[in-house]
């Protein structure tokens, strides 16, 4: 049978579209199907907040914990406590302490959880209604001036000008405190009870002796106490120093008991994001390679996402206490920000992951969220703050 010239031409353009439409189905087959998390264990934690232009997220992540604690003991998930009641009073403590040591010492907006067992046990706390800290006229925290500010005062103090220091310079100091981020209150009535910042605190039924902080480097002996060596721990608190896999084996008897976990780490990764992994380059770099069209045609954002996991699950490092302990040492990891850990997920592959409350506002995809992998949490924490009762006892035991 003699064919037409355009039953020909059909013919040829549907054996062309063949191909061609396989050739899309293939390419979406081959796009990264994304993270998808399965909560494992997640409990409750108050809204997320936004430290936003400030240094403030040792103090946003230990309340945040604090709060979380108070929910155990009946507190509305609404509690919102006051960081910047925490934050005046820390400030105090370290410009009398810059002083003391003649400015042989850093002055600036950051420090650890440690301070905010320490000004609340001193102190007590306030809810943020009472201190909203929102003096300086803006709707969110901006705050380096203030801290300019203050560093002005305390190393003009320090010089000793006098050549005696005098009476007055702290409550001038305060004065700005005061001026910025409100006074102190002695008392305030709240929900129709008058309260002092000790007794607001006491209704909270949180004992400031109930908490520990934790850290794993090879350093200092294990199971004794250490000062953790980084310039924001300006109060030289004591960490219990444990072997790695006992930290981590503390996090997740907390997460799994109910109890939430204060975190710090590190967040200089080029792995660092709203999902934070220790990819494994070497590994990711043969599995790119292996599909030369997909990679030689790659953008390098594109290419730097295949290697670092950005888009998709992907081969990590598994993380030891030496690597943990050169990281710490040649400065690779720094106690760059401090968070606040409440549940466990895991991946389509199985991965388990920590589910991490920010202090950076409701943004990205998980409105404030992030999913800290198992590998990068034993090698970019920096320390930890967990409730007694949240420590499995054989580890307990070995802190005499």
């Amino acid at each position: 049978m003699k064919l037409s010239g355009n039953l020909v031409l059909l013919l040829l353009a549907g054996l062309i579209a063949i191909p061609a439409t396989a050739q899309k189905k293939k390419k979406a087959e081959e796009k990264p199907q994304g993270y998808v998390f399965t909560t494992v264990k997640a409990n409750p934690v108050t809204s997320t907040k936004d430290q936003y232009e400030t240094g403030t997220c040792w103090c946003h992540a230990g309340l945040s914990f604090l709060e979380s604690e108070a929910i155990k003991k009946g507190a509305p998930q609404t509690l919102d406590l006051a960081e910047m009641f925490v934050v005046s009073k820390s400030y105090t403590g370290r410009a009398i302490k810059y002083v003391r040591l003649d400015e042989h010492f850093k002055f600036d907006a950051g420090s650890d959880m440690g301070d905010v067992l320490a000004v609340f046990k001193e102190f007590g706390l306030v809810p943020n209604s009472v201190m909203p800290g929102l003096n300086y006229g803006t709707t969110k925290h901006v705050q380096w001036e203030l801290t300019e500010v203050l560093r002005g005062v305390v190393e003009a103090v320090a010089k000793n000008p006098n050549r005696k220091i005098s009476t007055a310079w702290v409550n001038g100091f305060n004065n700005v405190l005061d001026a910025y981020l409100g006074e102190i209150p002695e008392k305030f009535t709240y929900e129709g009870k008058e309260y002092t910042p000790k007794t607001y605190a006491e209704s909270l039924n949180l004992n400031p002796d109930d908490y520990i902080l934790f850290t794993s480097f090879t350093h200092e002996p294990f199971y004794q106490t250490m000062v953790l060596d980084v310039p924001d721990n300006w109060r030289w608190t004591r960490y219990w120093n444990i072997p790695l896999d006992e930290m981590m084996e503390i996090m997740d008897y907390a997460i799994e008991n109910g109890y939430t976990v204060g975190w710090t780490s590190d967040m200089s990764e080029k792995s660092w994001g709203e999902v934070s992994t220790v990819p494994d380059v070497a590994a990711n770099q043969v599995a790119a390679g292996s599909d030369e069209a997909r990679w030689i045609g790659a953008s390098r954002a594109e290419k730097e996402a295949m290697l670092y996991n950005k888009n998709t699950p992907g081969p990590e490092k598994k993380i030891d206490q030496q690597m943990r302990q050169i990281a710490y040492d040649n400065k690779e990891t720094t106690d760059d920000h401090a968070m606040h850990i409440y549940g466990i997920a895991k991946d389509q592959n199985g991965t388990k992951y920590y589910m991490v409350k920010n202090s950076f506002g409701e943004e990205g995809k998980y409105n404030g969220h992030n999913y800290v992998s198992e590998s990068y949490a034993r090698y970019k924490t920096l320390n930890i703050l967990v409730n007694k009762a949240a420590v499995p006892a054989h580890i307990l035991e070995k802190l005499k």
